[in-house]
């Protein structure tokens, strides 16, 4: 019976979306529980696993190579860049992606994130769980302006969101989504210009070919005082820049939901006083991990079963 490897830490609890890969006659081999695997578990895994519903667990060539019988990886999510996409390709190893399934609870995260650094709401929570009546004061989202960077579906998203909240937007995208265009209070700006007016900035997009997109140089021309969200990747941002910015009050605050290595070995951008970090959480919603599922069996049953190789679904 041919084998397919499930390695996503959300999978627990999705068992009846992943029932027609059963009645299509597979076996599923389910990776360690809670945690993602190492590259030596995976390389013990593959062999014999013709497809694999794989998470942002990092993938490297020396995995793919020793996947001899890999034909599909199901993403349940949208990002590859935890892929070797070149070996998978160089290996006739189809990539397939969840697009969008994760978009509203990352998007909804990100606003959530938002109001708990203008309302300063983990601080607030901390002092008075330890009864000190403390108070911080905070800024009010009506009128200021959002910078987003990246406008596909997490990005357009959290752009109607922030509209609906009495914010303007001013976006960049290289490949612009014309559904924003003409709507009240939104406009499209180039990058720099965009960090310069920004009350608020905010990341969708994948990692650059050129290293961090929050450096020294573009954050030497932010906004005094303005806030920074991070719900996309860890390389798009310096975090010794990032540290440096919140110690001189450059940034009010950032919030992050991605770190370099998960979970974080480095805690010092993290116990900042004016960071808030959440464990990578924008996706585990029961909706969303539901739908990435769903969208990730389905993806894998329709390549196996085209038996295409060598290009993306």
């Amino acid at each position: 019976m041919p084998k397919i490897l499930i390695t996503p830490r959300s999978v627990t609890g999705t068992e009846p979306f992943l029932a027609p890969l059963r009645a299509g006659g597979y076996e599923l081999l389910m990776g360690p529980a809670g945690r993602q695997p190492t590259t030596e578990e995976l390389v013990e895994l593959l062999p014999g696993c013709v497809g694999w519903i794989a998470g942002v667990e990092k993938i490297p060539g020396e995995v793919l190579r020793a996947a001899r019988d890999l034909k599909v990886i199901s993403r349940n999510g949208t990002g590859v860049d935890n892929i070797d996409v070149e070996a998978a390709e160089r290996l006739g190893i189809r990539i397939c992606r969840a697009e969008g399934a994760n978009a509203q609870g990352v998007a909804e995260l990100t606003i959530g994130l938002i109001f708990a650094l203008l309302r300063q709401i983990p601080w607030c929570d901390h002092r008075l769980k330890k009864r000190q009546w403390e108070r911080l004061k905070g800024t009010e989202a009506d009128g200021k302006t959002l910078g987003v960077i990246g406008c596909g579906r997490i990005g357009a998203r959290v752009a109607r969101m922030s509209l609906s909240l009495g914010m303007s937007v001013c976006a960049y995208d290289p490949c612009k989504n014309a559904a924003l265009d003409g709507l009240a209070a939104f406009r499209w700006a180039e990058l720099d210009e965009l960090f310069r007016h920004a009350d608020i900035l905010t990341l969708h997009c994948p990692p650059q070919p050129n290293g961090p997109l929050v450096n020294a140089a573009r954050l030497t021309g932010v906004k005094r005082g303005a806030y920074l969200v991070n719900t996309a990747r860890a390389d798009l941002i310096e975090e010794s820049v990032v540290f440096d910015a919140l110690e001189s009050g450059r940034l009010a605050g950032y919030a992050t939901d991605v770190f370099p290595t998960e979970p974080p070995t480095d805690y010092r951008l993290i116990e900042h006083p004016r960071v808030i970090a959440t464990p990578h959480a924008g996706a585990y919603t029961a909706e969303s991990i539901n739908r990435a599922t769903s969208a990730a069996v389905e993806n894998l049953l329709q390549a196996l079963s085209a038996g295409a190789r060598s290009q993306s679904c």
